[in-house]
């Protein structure tokens, strides 16, 4: 990214560290001393208040009182361990004593101080406790993701493109239908570039509502707008080193996407509220379902932001371009669900992965691997022999009439409300069960049923 002369940035924070203790007084003078020192801080009363904010944005550390109302600091450390967020903790503590210490470090605790800590060795704790967790963050950001498989042509000329373009730090845009593996493209982009050790991190445009996304991408300084409690650092300044990737960048609104061409242009993200910007450098990766060029005419998308983030436009194909695929996909899937469930190696006759290939599949990829994962729960029998998938036996009619539409968009528009119905029925209508069953974010789903008109009382 380039820079600019002649504009106050701030410098890079030494890390994020959230400070849990329910005395106003000892959160002030903690605070102190770790922004003095570079430090961003996020501050909690009490644990469960904490927890709001950890699932989606977890510290480099976190400083946690012993003694709370309602959970305590070791109840708080184990309901990180339970939630699977490895945040390395210094605890922090008025009433200290041998066998106290011990039960800290004991269960997992990077660090032990008395309160009011010296200075020297608080700073020297918390440097330690950023650094072991950013040591965590890489080395499980650096693990290889998940291989893109297929032995078509299409499928090969989509990895030997990703080989090309990742080790350039030019912006891509990954266009494709939903479901075809558009996120699973952009890490391949990330880990084999030479960001592959900094942080990747996902955006999706669709799931964020549009008066939080500026903030969410930005951050903002706490009291800069009604619900401001606290310091938020946004997803730009997250990524800084790494990689951003922008999903579903064509639902972001007019006035979010000219922020996010400043940030290509110029590489500064200004936080909402916040007097001056921070320089960051992120290789951005944006990817939609949308065809953005006509967005760009419709006035819907910004034609300067779309030839920023299209320097390389790669495509993932749809599943019923590449059936011979199928099979493949379908053994890998097997055995990762077979193991996750602790069942014994099922196989697929000839004639389910025929029924397989001969359907269209509107939600590709991501489709299959929810049949793949129902017949491994459900069929009793070691070889799956046949699967129930939608429309059948009549699938031919609804094909055709989808096939017989005048244009792409109208396609696109109307086998995602079959997919979108057959899935909401085959919940029972549960809205929150048919998101986790298609992989989508709640609110996405409720997005987009709004946009097709699509209510249990005329579907």
């Amino acid at each position: 990214m380039g820079t600019t002369t002649g504009c106050t940035t701030m410098g890079p924070m030494e890390g994020r560290v959230l400070i849990v203790d329910d005395d106003p007084g000892v959160r002030k003078v903690l605070r102190r001393i770790l922004t003095g020192a570079g430090y961003a801080v996020e501050e909690a009363e009490e644990a469960f208040q904490a927890l709001d904010s950890l699932d989606s944005n977890p510290p480099d550390a976190a400083l946690l009182d012993i003694k709370m109302p309602g959970m305590d600091g070791l109840g708080l450390m184990e309901n990180l361990r339970q939630r699977g967020l490895e945040i390395p903790v210094v605890i922090l503590t008025g009433h200290g004593d041998e066998f106290t210490s011990g039960q800290c470090l004991e269960a997992g605790a990077a660090g032990y101080l008395t309160k009011p800590p010296d200075r020297a060795d608080l700073l020297l704790a918390v440097r330690g406790a950023v650094a072991q967790g950013r040591v965590a963050r890489e080395l499980d950001e650096a693990v290889e993701p998940s291989p893109l498989l297929g032995d078509s042509s299409s499928i090969r000329r989509l990895r030997e493109e990703i080989a090309r373009v990742a080790p350039s730090h030019a912006t891509v845009m990954v266009e494709g239908e939903s479901g075809t593996g558009k996120e699973l493209v952009a890490r391949r982009l990330h880990h084999l570039s030479d960001r592959a050790r900094r942080p990747f991190i996902r955006v999706n445009s669709a799931a964020i509502p549009e008066e939080l996304i500026e903030s969410e991408l930005f951050g903002h300084e706490k009291g800069s707008f009604t619900g401001a409690h606290r310091r938020q650092i946004g997803k730009f300044v997250q990524a800084d080193g790494g990689t951003i990737f922008l999903d579903e960048v064509g639902d972001m609104s007019l006035k979010t996407q000219a922020k996010v061409l400043r940030v290509l242009q110029d590489g500064e993200v200004e936080p909402v509220g916040a007097g001056s910007p921070f320089q960051v450098d992120v290789r951005v990766i944006a990817a939609t379902n949308k065809d953005l060029m006509s967005e760009v005419k419709a006035g819907a998308f910004r034609e300067d932001l779309f030839y920023r983030l299209a320097v390389v436009m790669l495509r993932t194909p749809p599943l019923r371009d590449h059936p011979e695929d199928i099979r493949l996909l379908v053994e890998h899937l097997t055995e990762i669900f077979c193991r996750e469930y602790n069942r014994r190696l099922k196989t697929w006759s000839d004639e389910a992965l025929d029924q397989l290939a001969r359907y269209p599949w509107p939600g590709n990829v991501r489709e299959l691997k929810n049949v793949v994962e129902r017949a491994v729960i459900m069929e009793l029998e070691e070889v799956v022999e046949r699967v129930g998938l939608p429309s059948e036996p009549d699938a031919g009619s609804g094909v055709d009439a989808l096939l017989n539409l005048a244009t792409l968009q109208e396609f696109q528009r109307e086998s995602e409300i079959a997919y979108l119905l057959h899935n909401l029925e085959k919940n029972a209508w549960n809205v929150a069960a048919t998101a986790r069953a298609i992989g989508t974010p709640r609110s996405n789903l409720y997005k987009k049923m709004r946009a097709y008109d699509i209510h249990r009382e005329k579907p």
